[in-house]
């Protein structure tokens, strides 16, 4: 502690611009990380127990809105491990920082343990990390994390991953000079689109609007701006499925919204779309997963888009690093002298869903709990839900909560993403909000990574695991039976209970099993009560299909017909 080493500045660095936690895993390559962490007051290196899910605790942290995500990992298998996390983080533009700790620079292309220099036929951890990052930098000289560390958090603050790769002498070594280019506290030093283009063509449209509202709309702190705007068109309002929280949720225009475009969506959103004389994309690239159902009614209507990524369709886009900014001024440019004048409001909305097969198989059905679930969660509770058929339910069917977040991971899908990333999100959210995190996986997505529940364990976070235990890989078995004939399977686990086995292991942990229906709602009272984490591990049924338009074709039974819901209650957009 008698000199300032270059883990001194990074941690010093990520402390001044507002970095509460290191996520990540020790290793001999990063110890020195952790020991300038250790004695600083304002910083926490938080312990995960694989660097996934430490990854994807710094992912989650983003996510909520906390700030900037932060993984450290040691060299070798360690770092390996970090690659689904960050390439997840990367497909999701998420802003993430990754400290990489590598063998020392002497040891570089001579046969080192863990040495991924590239050298002398090693692994290449700059060309690898570049394949899952929006910036990558071997630093290779003390004086280099001076630029290296501020050019970084630049590159992540754009949306994805940053990776600095951090050999153990250049962490350890003294720097000499610390008047480095200085870190950017300003969130909105950045490119704001001007929205005339799509202000011009709003002003002209004549019939309904139809907004479709993506991730960016969250990352960017939008969703007011995004509600004043659809306020002022008279719009209805759907959300992709990683962006549930972006609009609908009470007291954000949920009169007139629409529901989840995509696979696990509504599909009455395409009526929508195909009746709109515009539809306007904001903050999402709309992937197949999002717009699967979409693209006939897309293709019949005029869609503008406004966002930092071109969407994956035909469109007039208007580019934005600052979504806040521009919603803000065009909804500026439609008041006054400016407002559109021939904008129309249905008379009614639309509303439907899928409908898979009833299942009368053992345990509970997953709209059943989900919908307990809904009645249950009080406002201001983050969601964040796993890959498989329980995930594509919760998308489906259960809202987002008021003031709350709602995560699921489609960038990659990776299974196990969940227990990470709400450890991340109740780290960054709970001081601030008061609520409670619920993790929605299946017992396939535990066996992966659920033993970062012992994290939550540790320190004491506010989060309620629930475990949807269907013993098997449920997608794939409906996969299996769908597109197989249902002539075998190796999807199918043996029996478990997870919920008595994880009370036996940690002590301390309320963690029960449930299989009956009418036990679920006492059970998630007082799961929901527990000061500190808790588990509920709910019986289920492996043949039963979920809400996802791929499994159900296009039967009559598969949707529901629309049904007429609360209205707006003018026809044209409000003169001001």
């Amino acid at each position: 502690m008698g000199r300032h080493r270059v883990v001194d500045h990074i941690v010093g660095t990520l402390a001044g611009i507002g970095v509460d936690y290191i996520f990540g895993v020790d290793g001999a390559n990063i110890e020195d990380l952790y020991d300038a962490a250790y004695y600083r007051a304002d910083i926490t290196a938080v312990l995960a127990k694989h660097e996934f899910s430490a990854a994807t605790m710094a992912d989650g942290y983003s996510r909520s809105g906390s700030g900037l995500g932060v993984i450290a990992a040691t060299s070798g298998g360690g770092c390996l491990n970090t690659v689904p996390g960050l390439g997840e983080a990367f497909a999701s533009r998420v802003p993430v920082l990754a400290l990489i700790g590598q063998a020392p620079t002497s040891l570089d292309g001579r046969g080192a343990f863990q040495d991924t220099s590239g050298l002398n036929g090693s692994l290449d951890a700059h060309a690898l990390f570049s394949a899952v990052s929006v910036y990558c930098r071997r630093v290779t000289a003390p004086e280099d994390i001076l630029t290296a560390l501020p050019e970084a958090i630049a590159a992540a603050r754009t949306g994805g991953p940053a990776v600095l790769l951090l050999p153990k002498d250049i962490q350890r070594a003294t720097l000499t000079a610390v008047n480095g280019s200085a870190v950017s506290t300003n969130h909105r030093d950045r490119y704001t689109g001007n929205p005339h283009p799509i202000a011009r063509a709003l002003r002209r449209v004549d019939g309904p609007v139809t907004i479709i509202a993506g991730e960016q709309v969250v990352r960017d702190d939008a969703r007011a701006e995004l509600e004043r705007l659809r306020s002022l068109l008279r719009a209805r309002v759907a959300c992709v499925p990683d962006a549930k929280d972006a609009a609908g949720t009470p007291g954000m225009g949920s009169s007139s919204a629409l529901g989840v475009t995509g696979v696990m969506g509504h599909p009455g959103i395409a009526d929508a779309i195909a009746e709109s004389a515009l539809c306007l994309v904001v903050g999402t690239r709309l992937s197949v997963t999002a717009r699967a159902g979409l693209d006939d009614a897309l293709r019949s209507t005029q869609v503008y888009s406004i966002g930092a990524e071109t969407p994956y369709l035909p469109c007039t886009h208007v580019h934005t690093k600052d979504l806040r900014g521009s919603l803000a001024s065009l909804t500026a440019a439609l008041t006054g002298h400016g407002r559109p004048a021939r904008i129309r409001v249905p008379d009614s909305m639309l509303h439907s869903e899928l409908h898979p097969p009833a299942h009368e198989g053992p345990g509970i059905r997953y709209r059943d709990a989900l919908t307990v679930l809904d009645r249950m969660l009080p406002d201001a509770v983050d969601v964040v839900v796993d890959a498989g058929n329980i995930g594509a339910s919760a998308i489906h069917h259960l809202p987002a909560r008021r003031g709350g977040r709602f995560v699921v991971a489609l960038g990659m899908g990776g299974m196990g993403y969940s227990f990470g990333a709400g450890i991340g999100m109740a780290f960054g959210r709970a001081a601030d909000t008061g609520g409670r995190t619920v993790v929605i996986a299946g017992d396939g997505s535990f066996y992966m990574h659920g033993m970062e529940i012992h994290t939550a364990v540790q320190y004491r976070l506010p989060i309620t695991f629930l475990l949807f235990d269907n013993h098997a890989h449920a997608m794939c078995v409906t996969r299996e039976q769908v597109f197989y004939g249902d002539h075998y399977s190796y999807n199918r686990f043996g029996p478990s209970r997870l919920g008595a086995g994880l009370a036996a292991m940690f002590p301390g942990l309320r963690s029960l099993d449930v299989a009956d229906p009418s036990e679920l709602p006492d059970a998630l009272a007082a799961a929901l009560d527990v000061d500190g984490p808790s588990v509920i591990s709910i019986e289920c049924s492996p043949d039963e299909v979920p809400p996802f338009a791929a499994f159900l074709g296009n039967s009559a039974d598969a949707v529901s017909q629309p049904s007429t819901t609360q209205k707006e209650h003018v026809n044209v957009v409000a003169r001001t």
